[in-house]
């Protein structure tokens, strides 16, 4: 269980700091780590956020 969410936390940090990485490049011709790092890892308290109440929300039954 503790590899599976390890495997989710890293599959998700890689997939929004290349998307993060590829949108600054694109528009903006630059792609600073420090921007890259902090957006993808803002991202991903979202992402564990979003989770947490979900799964409150189903164990209740709501």
């Amino acid at each position: 269980m503790i590899l599976r969410e390890l495997l989710i936390l890293v599959a998700a940090f890689a997939a929004f700091a290349s998307a993060v990485a590829a949108y600054l490049v694109a528009f903006h011709g630059e792609a600073p780590l420090k921007d890259i790092l902090s957006t993808a890892f803002a991202a991903v308290i979202g992402l564990y956020v979003g989770r947490y109440f979900e799964r409150r929300r189903l164990a209740h039954g709501r």
